[in-house]
Order: structure tokens, then C-alpha cells, then sequence
């Protein structure tokens, strides 16, 4: 039987979008590897009534493991603690020990950063951090704010509550201490993790694979399957128990049967298949980058261990900067203009020309929203890689404000990377 798990995210910075919520998703992914299925994440402001409805309607719902994370500062908002010992049945008291050594991390933390605080407020912060609900688990500080573990009072039914901090080093350093914690040790004591498998198409419409899914759903029992288009990525995530793993085989080779023109990956994202062939296969890698702006070997070089493909980028706007920087013959900008399918070839060849490269990217397009003209509306854009197998061009019109152009011009060139690289699917 799986067990569920909700989470509450408190804080009105997160609420109104100010700060992006990264532990809700960051806790579902471990709780899955513990056999836990997060039915819900909610996110509330700092106001202890709607921490209270949150709690009381995941426990309503049956939820077998209660998660917060945030509002456990010293300052007047951060009342989470409070709120779950109450919502738990449970009284508080300052534990003396723990605020010795909260008050310590806060006196080291203070003197490295050259911070000077009134020490009655600081003193009245740290006892606030201290205070423990009776039979609680404490979990001790990665920053300042202890964890806890709150079960709820003697005869009283529902989950125990995990109160976790907000800034996610903090929660994740404080995660291993939570999950060895008693009363949650009990309860995923024999839980099976959860699998969870991606296929990753490119080209097909949602609308088709729907259609294929809904052909064989009588052979899918035990299978929880989303998919989600994006960028001309369709993306095929399945979950599902162990004893479910026939379901899942069947439904692969489905997928692999029916959509062969278009599975590129059985797991690896995209960028994981592309910095993955080119570190496997010794090849190092320049870009030269108009409307992109750089984008791209932001993008190449966002995973460990980059430097040992990527030799570097140019992001040339003007002109002149790709004729001095790339080599892009002042003839042939005349000729056929900055936006070209022959510029693009040409920037791809100086890419690999001034760095030394095995292999060469160049983007140049109109991501608007000006400067588009009749023939080069906004959204034209040239992509060509070009390596010692040959080379790899396309010639794009993409709709879409700004951003979407350049985000889908980087893709586009990733694919054709790919495609460059490992074959399989035209990009």
C-alpha cells in the first residue's frame, strides 16, 4: 500500500512569486525514492489561519506524513513551529540546551559576517528558535533554525509533522536527520520505492500519443502516466510500484514500436545526451552565438565537467564582431545579410576555426520584437552545426515573444547536436 505525503511551503515571498518554490519538488523526488507519493504541495503565505487550513485539510484527506517547510526564523512572522504544536495538540518549552547552541551558531554566524544586533532581540530570536512541542524529534540546525518531528498528542489521531527550514541547503542538509527520525523511521520501515521512467519524443503531438495510450490502457493497470509537451519535446513520465513493472515494459515497447521516427531517449534528458556524447567521444566544442546571446554554452556548460568539452562561445551582435572575432567574410554579410543560413554556416566554421574545435554551433536570427522586415519577419533564425561528419542546418520561423525565440533556438541546436552526434531522430 502507498503511503502519501503532503507538503506545505509557507512564505508570502514564495506565494507571490518572489522567490521559486524548490523544496516542494526537491522533497516529492526523495520522498518517491522512498516509496512515499506526494498528493498534494500547497504553498501559503505567513499567516498562522491558512497554515492551520493546510494542515487540516491534508490530514482530512487521509495524508500519512505531513511535511512544512519554511517560517522557522526568529522574526514575528515565522511561526510554523508554533502553529504545528498547536495544530498537534502539543504544548511548548524552551529547551535550554538547544538554545545554547542555536545561540552559538547565531554568535559564529554574526561574527564572520561583521553583523552587529541588539543582544536582547538576539537573545529573544534564539529562545523563539528553541522552543520544543513536548515528545518532539528535534533535528539540529544546518543554519540557525532546528528542525522538528511532531507527532500528535496522546489520543488524538493523524500524521506526524515534519517542520523543516525554508532556504533549501538547509532543508536538504537537514533531510537525512528527518527521515531517521523514530516516529518517520516507522513509518516507511518495508516501503518499495517508487520507479519512476521517462521516454522523451520529439516531433509527435500529444494528440497521437493519447490516441496510442487510450488503444492499449487495458494492458497499462498500475501505471500512473503524465506527459507534457514542450519546446517540440514531448515528454512521457511514468510511476508506477514494482509489481507493476510488466505494465511498464509493455507500454516502452509500445512507445518504441509505434514511435521510432521520434524516440530519441529511453531516460537521458537532452543535454545529458549531448555533453554525454561529447565527453564519450573525446570531441571539445565552440559556439558563436548572435540573437542567443550566449544562451547556448550557458547551456553546454551548465553540468560538472564541462571544461573538459566546451572550449568557449562568442556572442557577436554586430557585424563586426563576426567578421573580426569569427572570420565571417564581409562579402557574404553583404550579400545575403547578418540573418542567413551562410552566416550561420560561417559562424559555426570560425567557432571551430578560433578555438579549435572539433565541432562548431552557429545561431543567428531576429528574436524580435523588432527589427523583423517582410522577407525576415521576427522569429527567422539560421541554426548550423557542423563537425568532422559534416554538418547540420535548419532554418527556423518560431513564434513567441523574445524569450521563446532564443529559448527555442538554443533546443533547436541542441537537437541538432544530437542528431549530429548520436544519429537517431531528425532534429
Amino acid at each position: 500500500m502507498v503511503l502519501r505525503a503532503g507538503i506545505v511551503v509557507t512564505g508570502t515571498e514564495v506565494l507571490t512569486g518572489r522567490v521559486a518554490d524548490r523544496n516542494g519538488p526537491w522533497l516529492a523526488e526523495e520522498l518517491r525514492r522512498l516509496g512515499v507519493d506526494v498528493g498534494h504541495v500547497v504553498v501559503v503565505g505567513d499567516r498562522p489561519e491558512d497554515l492551520r487550513a493546510a494542515l487540516s485539510f491534508l490530514a482530512g484527506i487521509g495524508t500519512d506524513l505531513l511535511i512544512t517547510s519554511g517560517g522557522l526564523g526568529p522574526t514575528a512572522d515565522d511561526l510554523t513551529a508554533q502553529v504545528v504544536a498547536e495544530f498537534q495538540g502539543r504544548p511548548s518549552a524552551v529547551d535550554p540546551a538547544l538554545e545554547q547552541r542555536v545561540g552559538a551558531v547565531v554568535e559564529r554566524l554574526m561574527a564572520r559576517r561583521g553583523w552587529r544586533a541588539d543582544p536582547e532581540a538576539t537573545a529573544a530570536g534564539v529562545r523563539k528558535q528553541a522552543a520544543v512541542p513536548t515528545g518532539a524529534t528535534v533535528l539540529e540546525p544546518v543554519g540557525t533554525a532546528p528542525g522538528l518531528v511532531v507527532p500528535p498528542a496522546e489520543g488524538r489521531d493523524g500524521p506526524p509533522v515534519v517542520v523543516l527550514p525554508g532556504p533549501p541547503g538547509e532543508l536538504q542538509g537537514m533531510w537525512p536527520d528527518a527521515v531517521a527520525a523514530p516516529q518517520v523511521r516507522a513509518l516507511l520501515e518495508g516501503q518499495p520505492e517508487l520507479h519512476q521512467r521517462t521516454l522523451r519524443l520529439w516531433g509527435t503531438l500529444e494528440a497521437q500519443l493519447a490516441a496510442t495510450l487510450r488503444e492499449v490502457e487495458p494492458e497499462l493497470g498500475g501505471l500512473e502516466i503524465t506527459t507534457c509537451l514542450r519546446e517540440g519535446e514531448l515528454e512521457i513520465v511514468t510511476r508506477f510500484a514494482p509489481d507493476a513493472q510488466p505494465a511498464y515494459n509493455r507500454l516502452a515497447e509500445v512507445v518504441a514500436q509505434r514511435y521510432a521516427a521520434t524516440l530519441f531517449s529511453t531516460g537521458p534528458t537532452l543535454d545529458e545526451l549531448v555533453t554525454g556524447a561529447l565527453a564519450d567521444r573525446g570531441l571539445r566544442i565552440a559556439t558563436a552565438e548572435s540573437c542567443t546571446g550566449g544562451l547556448l554554452a550557458a547551456r553546454l556548460t551548465a553540468r560538472p565537467g564541462a571544461s573538459a568539452s566546451v572550449l568557449g562561445g562568442v556572442t557577436a551582435y554586430a557585424d563586426d564582431a563576426k567578421r573580426e572575432l569569427l572570420g565571417v567574410p564581409a562579402e557574404l554579410l553583404a550579400e545575403h545579410g547578418a540573418v542567413s543560413p551562410e552566416v550561420a554556416r560561417a559562424l559555426a566554421d570560425g567557432a571551430r576555426a578560433r578555438f579549435g574545435a572539433d565541432v562548431g554551433v552557429g545561431i543567428t536570427g531576429i528574436a524580435g520584437p523588432g527589427g523583423g522586415t517582410e522577407s525576415k519577419p521576427v522569429g527567422t533564425v539560421h541554426v548550423c552545426v557542423a563537425g568532422p561528419e559534416g554538418a547540420r542546418e535548419r532554418a527556423l520561423r518560431l513564434p513567441g515573444s523574445r524569450t521563446v525565440v532564443r529559448e527555442r533556438s538554443v533546443t533547436m541546436a541542441m537537437h541538432l547536436l544530437r542528431e549530429l552526434l548520436l544519429g537517431g531522430p531528425p532534429a
